[in-house]
């Protein structure tokens, strides 16, 4: 099967049926089957040809979604690109995904030529207004013959996306996910079109994370309307989860918390609002508490966790489960899992392993490791990290875990030490190797705390070199240099020296334990500095 089938098949069975909701503009399927066609027939004319690489640099728009079905159709490889980005960072992505063409938004197309200047293969062409020096997409489009859905082959294990995990580190890794894999998650938690009226979805997730372009994927084979947002803002968020009439909607933890402290929310109409899914990061138990309380009764709350490896869900804590009701008892173990993960989705097979591989005993904390038939097909150029990762058919997440005797599985850390701020991953190495290139400094330690609104903040503890001394504030401008804004410490702490054990390796609890509670902007051995 082909990716763009899961467009083309509702498209034929109800061509009038509204499927996109853009900044006020309608689209129907048989107006956005077109578009796509056309958009598939301008990208062959600029000499795409199957198994390419076709990345994107925009935020959410219409014109991303065209350039994701019409890739599929012509078999080239979608590869979107984190537009939150560094320049640098960008670079690293485009070096491993050695893209044919890279189709860039206005106010990223100096961006964009800036890498082709350093890639001498790449071209660039514009998905907005027109440049003279310039391919114009649309305007290719307009002009073209639309390729017809029948045209598209069945792809099947042939790569579909190309997906960035950790976003924008160095070290970021792309996931490789088939035609099948994607089809595979939409025909496994989707019910397709049949002409009835399956609602809206409020889509504010970026497209280059898995749960953005899936919800998109899904949506539009449900026969679900999609409400696209180019970013997340609260207020329009809630604007358009009212005006717009929506049922169904995916946040980020840091999102909900800002949806509920907007002051618009209480007056806000959500009668509408059917389902609300959150994931990507750790959801603290205060902020879902507080949301089961203030949405209407009849929303249904889902925890939906995944990975990019996963090709998105694959574990669910479903409505009953944030219904906190019954017996004290009942409310007692329903509020205990709130802080789980859920359970496995029907194809999906979840074990918690220990060092050797085996499976341990229920309560005890090993590493999470998923089988399905939709699991990555490795890590695009990374052979020994594809091994590493996939071994006997079994996906190791580095996500450490347990399980109870009901099956509900419950986080406790990540292999990695990966933190997630806001839903988007941040290597801690990464950060270290900048405050360490800094003069003053000897050794640097990155670890994430708690937070109620990100998820997760990021802490720095540095130790300076002997007999150097340099300020709060001129290290936190050297990262805020060479850090995309996410990523830079909001706290930074001085130590003489990092807690080690006998084989050197830095004591991160130990620091988180002293540092989790610490407010400004750091200060030395622990004491404030603001």
């Amino acid at each position: 099967m082909n990716l763009a089938e899961l467009l083309s098949i509702p498209a034929e069975m109800f061509p009038d049926h509204e499927v996109l909701r853009f900044e006020g503009q309608s689209t129907t399927y048989e107006a956005l089957q077109e578009r796509v066609g056309r958009t598939a027939s301008a990208l062959r004319a600029l000499g795409v040809v199957p198994g390419d690489r076709i990345a994107v640099l925009q935020t959410n728009t219409p014109a991303v979604v065209e350039a994701l079905y019409a890739s599929a159709m012509v078999g080239a490889v979608f590869v979107p690109l984190n537009f939150r980005a560094r320049s640098d960072e960008l670079q690293h992505m485009v070096q491993v995904a050695r893209p044919r063409l890279l189709l860039a938004g206005e106010r990223y197309l100096e961006t964009a030529e800036g890498l082709a200047a350093r890639d001498g293969g790449l071209q660039v062409a514009a998905l907005d207004s027109p440049r003279v020096h310039l391919p114009h997409l649309p305007s290719l489009a307009s002009q073209a013959e639309p390729m017809r859905p029948d045209e598209a082959a069945d792809l099947d294990d042939d790569l579909a996306v190309l997906m960035f995990t950790s976003g924008t580190t160095a070290a970021a890794k792309a996931v490789m996910l088939a035609h099948d894999d994607l089809t595979s998650f939409v025909f496994n938690t989707t019910e397709p079109a049949d002409g009835s009226d399956r609602g809206s979805s409020l889509v504010a997730a970026p497209l280059y994370h898995i749960a953005g372009l899936t919800s998109v994927l899904a949506s539009g084979f449900a026969g679900r309307r999609i409400v696209l947002m180019r970013q997340f803002d609260a207020a329009e968020w809630l604007e358009l989860a009212g005006t717009e009439r929506v049922t169904h909607a995916f946040v980020v933890p840091t999102m909900l918390r800002w949806v509920l402290d907007h002051p618009r929310f209480s007056a806000t109409d959500l009668a509408h609002l059917q389902v609300l899914s959150y994931g990507a990061a750790p959801m603290p138990l205060s902020v879902i508490r507080r949301a089961i309380d203030a949405f209407p009764t009849a929303v249904q709350f889902i925890n939906a966790f995944g990975q990019t490896e996963t090709t998105s869900t694959v574990t669910v804590l479903g409505p009953d489960d944030h219904r906190l009701d019954g017996t004290p008892e009942e409310v007692e173990q329903k509020l205990r899992r709130l802080g789980s993960i859920g359970r496995p989705l029907p194809d999906v097979e979840l074990s918690i392993v220990g060092e050797s591989g085996e499976p341990v005993a229920p309560g005890q904390v090993g590493e999470i490791a998923i089988r399905s038939a939709r699991t990555m097909r490795g890590y695009y150029q990374e052979t020994a990290a594809t091994d590493a990762a996939i071994r006997d058919g079994w996906l190791h997440t580095r996500d450490l875990g347990w399980m109870d005797d009901d099956g509900y599985v419950f986080l406790v850390g990540r292999r990695s030490e990966m933190i997630i701020r806001g839903g988007e991953n941040i290597a801690p190495e990464e950060i270290e190797l900048v405050l360490e290139s800094h003069p003053a400094v000897d050794e640097a330690a990155v670890i994430g705390v708690p937070d109620d609104e990100w998820g997760e903040r990021v802490v720095a503890i540095v130790a300076p070199s002997a007999g150097e001394r340099v300020g709060l504030e001129e290290l936190a401008e050297y990262c805020r240099e060479r850090l995309a804004s996410f990523k830079k410490p909001e706290l930074i702490f001085f130590m003489d020296a990092l807690p080690r054990n006998s084989l050197g390796k830095v004591l991160r609890s130990e620091l988180r334990s002293r540092y989790a509670g610490m407010q400004g902007i750091g200060g030395r051995d622990g004491e404030r500095d603001e």
